[in-house]
This record gives structure tokens, sequence and C-alpha cells, in this order.
């Protein structure tokens, strides 16, 4: 969500979304699956592009609050896409107090993830109030259209190109493997035994989450947001001997502490969902998913905010440095030849019993606008993934601008939550 000084013309928005989606054809683009399930979906052409259908226009009443323009968020996260259509959709939100609006941008995650919605977010906006004018208009690529029946074949070819892939890929590593054990055995069967240790970690299911308090779920969504100096931020981190995100997660596992003392309930850990950036320089674009999202437990019983800012660098880094990681991409292949519903079992088994999720995410240091108006805030509110809060930090401008997307149905007092993990976050702030 942009929180804009006030309403852009929106048919200046429509052009520069539209010279957007010709830049960027993926925005052109809807996923079309085969009609027999030989092979993966594909992206196709949508040959009755409506941009207008994709950029909705809300007016709120002149009394309300910048939580109408939350609200208006939240819904907009609970609706589904049209799959026939290109999975996007933009909200201009009018009617905020003094004059100011919101845009509300909802991206499906099949097309890009965190980082990669960032540069889809750099083409709307100019590094003036008065930019110059933009270049030529550039021509629609002829993107393909395939259809369910057409997929089949393709399906077909691709299976057979994944089979003599895999049986490559699998000699390729006996053959590295035996010159391996060859060269070093003890070491061989050391690295060996760590990444199988780590996949098996990466892999193991979590039924339950560890709260009792928070461990309700459901399809509905709540989403408030904080700000908070990006300065203090680095300021704490820096007394305590971490990075940024060190003191982020140490804030927010602060506030969890607090919100369950607040309900009088004692418990040692919780269990952390922290997406970890796998993107090569060789990305581009959108550049799709390049993120794994890797599980943590975190201790709810220390006091300190300076040793909480240590320990969970610690876990972090140590978390990051897992085999599994560097491995996520080649044991999601494993796992997709698996049927669907067994996968999708297997997926949500390593989801499911976590509590929260934390993410950290950079965004633009310098001003932007959105034809003519001035972005004040930038606000993402990513998925839950079946946990009970997603708390995501977004830097902008010197400010880190916080996202707070809760499952009221295990946080039914939004405002609360967000006072506890404000609270978590001043006591972090004040090593600084």
């Amino acid at each position: 969500m942009l929180l804009l000084d006030k309403a852009p013309p929106r048919k200046r928005v429509l052009e520069r979304l539209d010279r957007g989606t010709r830049l960027i054809p993926r925005m052109r683009q809807r996923v079309v699956e085969p009609a027999v399930r030989v092979g993966p979906p594909a992206w196709s052409a949508d040959p009755n592009f409506d941009l207008e259908y994709h950029v909705r226009r809300v007016r709120v009443r002149k009394s309300s609050s910048l939580d109408a323009a939350l609200e208006i968020a939240a819904q907009v996260a609970m609706g589904d896409f049209d799959r026939a259509r290109p999975l996007w959709e933009y909200t201009l939100v009018e009617g905020l107090p003094k004059g100011r609006a919101a845009f509300v941008l909802k991206v499906h995650h099949s097309m890009t993830d965190g980082v990669g919605g960032m540069r889809l977010l750099m083409m709307l906006f100019d590094l003036a109030r008065k930019p110059e004018p933009d270049g030529p208009e550039p021509e629609p690529l002829a993107l393909p259209i395939f259809s369910p029946i057409g997929l089949v074949g393709s399906g077909m070819a691709w299976q057979a190109r994944r089979a003599s892939d895999a049986a490559q890929h699998l000699a390729d590593a006996l053959r590295s493997a035996l010159q391996r054990v060859r060269d070093d055995a003890a070491g061989a069967l050391d690295d060996a035994t760590k990444a199988a240790g780590s996949i098996a970690r990466f892999l193991a299911p979590a039924t339950e989450p560890c709260s009792p308090l928070i461990n309700g779920r459901s399809l509905d969504r709540r989403v408030t947001v904080m700000r908070v100096p990006l300065d203090d931020f680095k300021r704490a981190a820096a007394a305590a001997g971490g990075t940024l995100n060190d003191a982020f997660v140490a804030g927010v596992v602060g506030g969890l502490r607090h919100y369950h003392q607040r309900h009088d309930v004692e418990i040692p850990e919780l269990r952390m969902i922290m997406p970890i950036n796998i993107r090569g320089e060789d990305a581009g674009g959108l550049g799709g998913n390049h993120f794994t999202p890797a599980r943590l437990v975190v201790s709810l019983e220390i006091d300190d905010p300076a040793e909480r800012v240590r320990v969970m660098g610690e876990l972090c880094r140590a978390l990051r440095a897992e085999p599994a990681v560097a491995l996520s991409e080649s044991v999601a292949g494993v796992l997709n030849r698996l049927p669907r519903r067994a996968a999708t079992l297997l997926f949500g088994s390593m989801l499911k019993g976590a509590d929260f999720v934390t993410s950290n995410v950079p965004g633009s240091p310098f001003p932007l606008y959105l034809s003519g108006s001035k972005v004040e805030a930038l606000y993402a509110f990513a998925p839950l993934s079946g946990t009970a809060a997603n708390i995501t930090l977004l830097s902008y401008c010197g400010t880190c601008c916080i996202g707070i997307n809760t499952d009221p149905q295990a946080i039914p007092d939004t405002r609360r939550f967000k006072k506890s993990i404000r609270k978590g976050i001043r006591e972090v702030l004040a090593l600084g």
C-alpha cells in the first residue's frame, strides 16, 4: 500500500500503467493449465487484456482516517483473483484526510517475490513531481497464446525433457560425488551427512503452532502499520553488535513476548518463518520467486533486548548457512515430481505449524512520485503462509515502514497486538 500526499489523476495513472505493461509483459499474461495434468501451467497472453479492469477506484467518506484505506487493503487481500485474467489488481483509494490518497497493489506470488515486487513497483514511479516526458511508447511484445488442449502435447514433451535432464543431473552428481570420495572420502561423507541432516530439518513437518494463544486459523485478514526511523534502527543494531534485520527480528520477538504476557500466557518459544533471498544476479526483471521459507525456533524467555538482538542474529545467520538453503531449488524440484496432492500436503506440513513470519525487504532510499503525487510511505502486507501474523519491514526514504498482516481468528485484538509489537521494537530502539 502506497500512502500518497494527494490523489493522482486516474488518467495519468492508467497511462503510466499501460506503458508499464508493455515494458513488463508478464502483466499482460494469464496462467493456462493443460487439460490433462502432464506438465506445468504456462504464461499465456491475455487476448482480451483490459487495463481498466485491473485498476479500480474507491472514494471513502471525508471523515475517514487511514484505517479506511487499511480496511480496503484487507478486503482486497481476502478476494480471489480471476484466473482467466492476469494475476494483479490495483485500487486507488481517495478521500483520506488532508487530501491524501492510498494506492493498494495486489500481485499474485507466482508473478514475483518481495525483491522482484520492488522492481515491479519502480516502473510506476518518477523521481520528481514534474518529471521529463517519457520516451516513445513501446510496442507490446508479441506474446504466445496457449490453450489447455494445446498444452497437453508440450506438457508431454516437457515431461520427457525433465526425465532426461534428471538423468543427466543424477549422472553428473554421481561422477562429482565419486571424484570427491576418491579425493577425500572422509570429507565427502561428512558433507553428505551434513546436507542430509539439513534437508531433514528443512522438510520436517510441524503439525501444530507452538503458541496456544495464537493458534486459530481462518481465511480472514486484518492489516495495520507503523513507522520507525531507519537511523534509529541502525543505531540500535550497531549498539548491540548486530544488523538491521537482527534488531528488527528481536523487536518483533519481544513484541510477541509482551502480547502473550498481556494475555497471561507463558510459553518458552515460538516457531518463526523467515524468507531467505536466494536471488542470483541473473534473475532480472520480475524474476519469479527466488526465496526459500526457512523455519527457526525463537525463545521468548530473553529479557535483555541486547541479548535478544545477539541471539536472533546468530540464529538467522546459522539458518542462512544451512546446506538445505543452497539446495532448496533442487529439493523443490524433487518434491514437485510427487503427485500434486502429496506435494501440497508435504509443503503444507512444513508451514502450518509455524506461529509467525518476519520479512525485511530493501526499498528506495530516495523520494518517489506517482503521476505527480509524492509517496509518503510504502507498506508491504506479505502472505501469512499458514501463520497467525506476518510482520514485514520495507525501508523507504529513511523510514522503516512496517506492515502487519494478521489472521483475526488467531489475533482478534489487532490494536493490542500492534501496541505489543511497538513495545518490543521500542525496547530494541532504546539500545541506540
